[in-house]
């Protein structure tokens, strides 16, 4: 079993940057594909970065690709999201997600991933 923590979450100004932590319990993130996914208020989950088990490849909505960066720290056995350029839009709930294995055809999936966290918020003014 795995359990993710989230942090890192706050509120920021448009043109602003936030870097999101995930903490993992009872597995090592360098076993796992991970990923970082939003929600915003009555809207539906989306992908937003991934990262596969053995950190070879990345994958980014094009959202936010060249402004989001998803990293892996295996010594703290944490998964990062450094965000910059923020704006408005970005404002949501942001879960990690992690898997033993991903598939590029479906690493922006939600029932790719077994285990979700509970999510941090992130708010952006304008």
């Amino acid at each position: 079993q795995v359990q993710l923590a989230e942090s890192g979450g706050g509120l920021t100004q448009a043109g602003g940057s936030m870097r999101l932590s995930c903490a993992a319990s009872g597995r090592v993130v360098s076993g796992l594909g991970m990923a970082w996914f939003r929600q915003a208020p009555g809207k539906q989950r989306d992908f937003v970065a991934a990262l596969t088990h053995d950190g070879g490849n990345t994958y980014y909505a094009d959202s936010v690709k060249g402004r989001f960066t998803i990293s892996r720290d295996n010594a703290r056995n944490t998964v990062r999201l450094e965000m910059n350029s923020l704006t408005p839009d970005d404002t949501a709930v942001y879960y990690c997600a992690a898997n033993a294995r991903l598939h590029r055809a479906t690493v922006s999936w939600v029932k790719a991933y077994a285990y979700w966290g509970q999510g941090t918020q992130v708010a952006v003014s304008s």
